[in-house]
């Protein structure tokens, strides 16, 4: 498993990453380096750089003022939505699900992703960018971030077939148990759009989550865009007391979680936020 020359996909997720961690260390309303000058301190060409610009403006976490510059956009509210016992169980989500590899590299995990996975910004990680489709329709892009000591010789084969999460238990004996996960409204960009085969700026769901072994060890970390248009979560919620019901969810594909040790029976710590905090 060795780095191939960074695509498009790959360069755009660096960019994406690079400016994510410019709007992390700095305040609400505190203005970031400009398109021009970002450009020049990461590397990029204008393309890529405005297109991870544009991903993060439509996730509302960057305010564009014609004139004035970029500004780290307000703080979003937050609604937590958790059982009582801190776990919700998932269920199956309908059609043939299966995968096409965008990306594929072995690099390091720079800061951001390193801190999420709790692991020095010099170690490597497994990056895989995949499209996702159910019957064949494209449904979702999904950035995977795994950690590389745990997946030695991970194949393009298991990324694209299968269950990944049963290829990291059967083969890698990697055996996830928990997620935290967050789940907000955006908007597709051009090169997004042309993915998912929808018009730019199509409604889409982002979900971000942060997967952890039974150890409690951070294994991956990722981001997926899914069609508005063709995807939707419903929520059962427990107003009162009720019988138990664990263990009855079945094998599939889960909401924004590819099915493997959660669909047998383990919890999913859930929660409904403005972002991931690593190590929860």
């Amino acid at each position: 498993m060795k780095a191939d020359v960074p695509g498009t996909v790959l360069k755009r997720e660096r960019a994406r990453d690079a400016v994510l961690e410019l709007i992390e260390s700095r305040s609400p309303g505190d203005a970031i380096p400009s398109e021009r000058a970002l450009c020049t301190l990461l590397g990029v060409s204008r393309p890529t750089l405005r297109a991870a610009v544009d991903e993060l403006v439509a996730a509302g976490l960057l305010v564009r003022e014609h004139g004035r510059g970029m500004f780290v956009a307000p703080a979003k509210i937050t609604q937590e939505l958790v059982s009582a016992d801190l776990a919700l169980s998932v269920p199956q989500a309908a059609g043939a699900w299966s995968s096409r590899l965008l990306e594929f590299t072995t690099l390091q995990a720079g800061a951001r992703v390193g801190r999420k996975l709790r692991m020095s910004p010099a170690d490597e990680i497994v990056y895989v960018a995949r499209l996702r489709l159910v019957d064949g329709v494209p449904m979702a892009i999904e950035h995977l971030h795994i950690r590389a000591a745990l997946v030695p010789g991970l194949s393009a084969q298991e990324l694209e077939d299968g269950d990944l999460y049963e290829h990291l238990r059967h083969t890698h004996g990697v055996h996830v148990r928990e997620a935290v996960q967050a789940i907000e409204p955006t908007v597709v960009t051009r090169a997004e759009a042309q993915l998912l085969e929808v018009p730019e700026l199509s409604p889409a769901l982002l979900f971000e989550r942060l997967t952890s072994d039974t150890a409690g060890l951070p294994v991956e970390y990722v981001h997926s865009l899914y069609r508005g248009d063709r995807y939707r979560i419903v929520s059962r919620l427990a107003l009162g007391p009720a019988a138990a019901t664990a263990g009855l969810v079945r094998d599939g594909h889960h909401p924004g979680i590819p099915p493997g040790d959660f669909a047998h029976g383990d919890p999913i710590a859930s929660s409904t936020r403005g972002d991931i905090q690593a190590g929860t």
